[in-house]
This record gives C-alpha cells, structure tokens and sequence, in this order.
C-alpha cells in the first residue's frame, strides 16, 4: 500500500548519476506523474510538512 499524506501520495523513480551510478530519489504527488511508482515510507525516514507552501517531504531520523 502507498503512503499518503493530505491527498499526496509518495512516489520513488530510480535515476542515474554522471558517474553511472543508481540512486533512488522520493517525493510526493497529487497526480500520477510521468515516470515512478508508488511506494511505503522508506525504513529510517518520517514525513514533515513544509509550513510555508503545506508540501510534504521525507526527512531522515536521527
């Protein structure tokens, strides 16, 4: 089951870097986007919310 929060649902797309390496990268979406697919938390990450625009981001635990 994919994560939500305040109708945004977590998405995670796997990208390539300049050195050839593989990293995945998170983030939220109202719609389905273009590339991506929905996911759960990640383990170690809690949501937060950014109080100006009301977007929600994964922030690692401490």
């Amino acid at each position: 089951m994919a994560y939500e929060q305040d109708g945004y649902t977590l998405h995670a797309r796997e990208v390539a870097l300049k050195g050839g390496h593989k990293q995945v990268i998170y983030f939220f979406s109202r719609r389905a986007p273009k590339s991506g697919v929905p996911v759960d938390l990640p383990e170690g990450y809690t949501v937060a919310v950014n109080k100006r625009t009301g977007l929600p981001y994964l922030k690692k635990q401490a």
